[in-house]
């Protein structure tokens, strides 16, 4: 099952993560599948924000992505030195001047392959729980910032938008044949041309998909 931050931020199953698309504009490839060591690496609040702010608005410096996320220079300094390590983030040479130092994505998206659910280290599961829950939470200020700003779109805009959710009573196997179905759909839409002359806005589609305890 796809986080899909996919900017691609995929998420759990086929893929889900942090942020599909990056800023920059560059050929970054287009995801990167978290194993173990990815995975812990990864998983602390403050450095899925930063990945996610460079996939979502471009390369940037340390102080820059300390003042857009309310932290210090020297914590996003460490982290991004770590992100580094572990091949999420890369030097972006092209952009400094003098000791300017700025930072780019080296992935549009993450895939969380849903083997790490099954993995037996408790750091592991420890890092699954971090990491799931900051996307959570990156969907649900997503959403809030949308619906506190909706006025500000024109009503084509608003009328376009949908928070929709369903029920449906599904065997395991028709859940997974139905979220591949619509990530297959999503991926249509992702690779192909808009009308000659359309206006065009980056749209932001969270997909959520659980069981739940409940009477039929």
């Amino acid at each position: 099952m796809p986080e899909n931050e996919n900017e691609n931020e995929n998420e759990p199953g086929a893929g889900t993560g942090t942020g599909n698309g990056n800023g920059g504009g560059s050929e970054a490839p287009v995801s990167r599948v978290l194993d173990p060591r990815s995975l812990r690496a990864l998983a602390h609040p403050l450095r899925i924000q930063m990945l996610r702010a460079l996939r979502h608005h471009g390369p940037a410096t340390a102080s820059q992505l300390a003042e857009r996320l309310g932290e210090s220079s020297g914590a996003t300094s460490y982290h991004l030195r770590q992100l580094a390590a572990h091949g999420f983030v890369e030097d972006a040479p092209e952009l400094g001047k003098g000791r300017e130092r700025w930072w780019k994505a080296m992935q549009q998206g993450t895939t969380f392959d849903g083997a790490l659910y099954k993995n037996p280290d408790p750091e592991v599961q420890g890092a699954v729980e971090v990491y799931l829950h900051e996307i959570a939470n990156i969907h649900t200020q997503e959403l809030n910032t949308y619906l506190g700003t909706r006025h500000q779109w024109d009503e084509i805009w608003r009328d376009s938008s949908d928070m929709s959710d369903f029920t449906l009573h599904l065997s395991p196997e028709r859940a997974h044949e139905l979220n591949e179905r619509i990530h297959d759909l999503i991926e249509e839409y992702r690779t192909g041309a808009d009308p000659e002359g359309s206006e065009t806005q980056r749209i932001r589609m969270h997909l959520h998909a659980f069981p739940q305890h409940g009477t039929n």
